[in-house]
């Protein structure tokens, strides 16, 4: 796995989070993401940018180890991603939990401690001083006692990210954070991706936001395959985008990039023709 900040193993390239070469992802018949290579650098903010449906969200799994590679080649810190899990974090789009679930958010947070304490296990102090420095940074330490179910979904939000952050990580992966939520919730996740929590982490998030893709260090952009990957000033150039997405002239456009009547495996992307 690893061997230091920056570094991956003896098998991996340095400062490389994960290197894709033909990879091909699948559910069960469905090609979500055609034959794409990539890679993730290590430190920093990745944006992972496109359409919805052009997987995106996919991607994201694939590198957490959840989404199996049907075809080609994805190294994870020089090796399979699978055993890669204890060093990421994965913050899905949207948690659905029962409104019966009588669990509080100091509850729901301190599960993020399951990894290392296992589930039969008492919290010792690092962990618990974990789970409240966790909730501080999302400020929601004055609902520590409060159910879920009671919760804004920007709140619930600001929880599983939180929870995320309770991990022992140094990868966290964000599957579109900042959709849909109140300004609070918006500025505090934001405030998360870019401001460096800790000092060499990583995180690479998904969105349709470009102003967000331009902000990131780095930006991949998905339109059923990966159609390009670098810095933002590259990747999120205009010409670029109107070619990938056919948006024609966008004369300055600065919105999302998000047409639920675009179908990205239309003229060729799918295929890479």
């Amino acid at each position: 796995m690893r061997t230091k900040r920056g570094v991956s193993s003896a098998t991996g390239a340095p400062g490389l989070l994960a290197e894709a070469t033909d990879v091909v992802l699948r559910y069960g018949q469905h090609t979500a993401l055609a034959r794409s290579s990539f890679t993730i650098p290590l430190g920093g903010v990745t944006a992972v940018i496109g359409p919805n449906g052009s997987g995106k969200s996919t991607l994201l799994s694939a590198v957490a180890g959840l989404v199996p590679v049907a075809e080609g080649r994805l190294r994870v810190f020089g090796g399979g991603p699978r055993g890669a899990r204890s060093e990421i974090s994965y913050v899905l789009q949207s948690t659905v939990v029962p409104a019966t679930t009588p669990i509080t958010v100091r509850e729901t947070v301190g599960m993020g401690r399951y990894p290392h304490v296992g589930l039969f296990h008492r919290f010792d102090r690092v962990d618990r001083e974990r789970v409240e420095e966790s909730m501080r940074h999302m400020r929601i330490e004055d609902l520590a006692g409060r159910h879920l179910h009671e919760l804004s979904g920007g709140q619930r939000q600001r929880v599983y990210v939180a929870q995320g952050l309770a991990q022992d990580h140094s990868v966290m992966l964000l599957d579109e954070p900042l959709t849909g939520l109140d300004l609070v919730s918006a500025k505090t996740i934001e405030g998360l991706i870019h401001g460096g929590h800790r000092e060499g982490h990583t995180v690479v998030l998904t969105t349709h936001d470009l102003n967000e893709a331009r902000a990131a260090d780095h930006v991949i952009r998905v339109s059923g395959r990966v159609v390009a990957s670098g810095s933002p000033e590259v990747v999120c150039h205009k010409e670029n985008l109107e070619a990938a997405f056919g948006l024609g002239t966008l004369h300055g456009w600065e919105g999302f990039l998000d047409d639920p009547a675009h179908d990205p495996h239309e003229k060729g992307l799918h295929t890479g023709e």
